[in-house]
């Protein structure tokens, strides 16, 4: 269902997930769409500049001698990490979103950016009730931040065509199966979210129950863009 939301900066941040120079450039897992995601991303980034809300970057270092492999772990024939290896200089985050002093980059071994506890520490005594989620890829690091971010209580704002994934099928999708547990959440555009971190009172998708989309292969764009 559709209603109005606003924002209260001072209870507001944003953060910005993976997006990374190999989301451009491997061939395995570049992101599909990642300029329009880039250029997104940096429009809510210079926006949260603006009012000065809290901004906290995540990217994805596998880290060997941080966190072992797991068991079932892919490696490549060298034995190393086979994606976002620490020493890849594609772990980079692309220089359209780079962080500025100040602002908190926070390096995971997993999906989430929970997952080394240095988030919610970010969080909490600002008092943050929403967090912005924009970043890569929607169906993995994307969901897992936002499900764990509603497990302790802070709401989500996921501004849909400011993530992307591997295919836009993929993503679309992601983004639906989110939706519908998005509890206490939202989900917006670029333009809204930007409108909302401005103070506006903005027209937003919010779900009215679990799972109140039900979707197939045929229809589940048209799902998406009503959102």
């Amino acid at each position: 269902m559709r209603s109005n939301l606003t924002l209260d900066p001072a209870h507001t941040a944003l953060i910005l997930i993976d997006l990374q120079q190999e989301q451009k450039t491997d061939r395995h897992y570049a992101v599909d769409g990642i300029d329009t995601v880039l250029a997104n991303a940096r429009a809510l980034l210079e926006a949260a500049r603006a009012r000065q809300l809290p901004v906290i970057h995540a990217a994805f270092r596998r880290d060997f001698d941080r966190v072992p492999r797991r068991p079932l772990e892919h490696v490549t024939a060298e034995g190393r990490p086979t994606f976002s290896d620490k020493d890849s200089p594609g772990i980079a985050i692309c220089a359209e979103v780079a962080p500025r002093a100040g602002e908190p980059v926070l390096y995971k071994n997993d999906a989430s950016a929970f997952c080394e506890g240095e988030l919610e520490p970010l969080l909490k005594p600002r008092g943050v009730e929403w967090l912005i989620v924009c970043g890569v890829w929607t169906e993995a690091c994307v969901a897992a931040t936002v499900r764990d971010a509603i497990a302790k209580g802070i709401r989500v704002l996921l501004v849909k065509n400011a993530c992307g994934s591997g295919t836009r099928a993929m993503h679309e999708i992601g983004i639906l199966n989110l939706a519908n547990r998005l509890a206490g959440g939202a989900v917006a555009d670029t333009a809204g979210a930007i409108r909302l971190i401005a103070g506006d009172a903005v027209e937003v998708w919010t779900p009215e129950r679990p799972v109140p989309i039900l979707f197939d292969y045929a229809d589940a764009a048209n799902h998406y863009h009503r959102l």
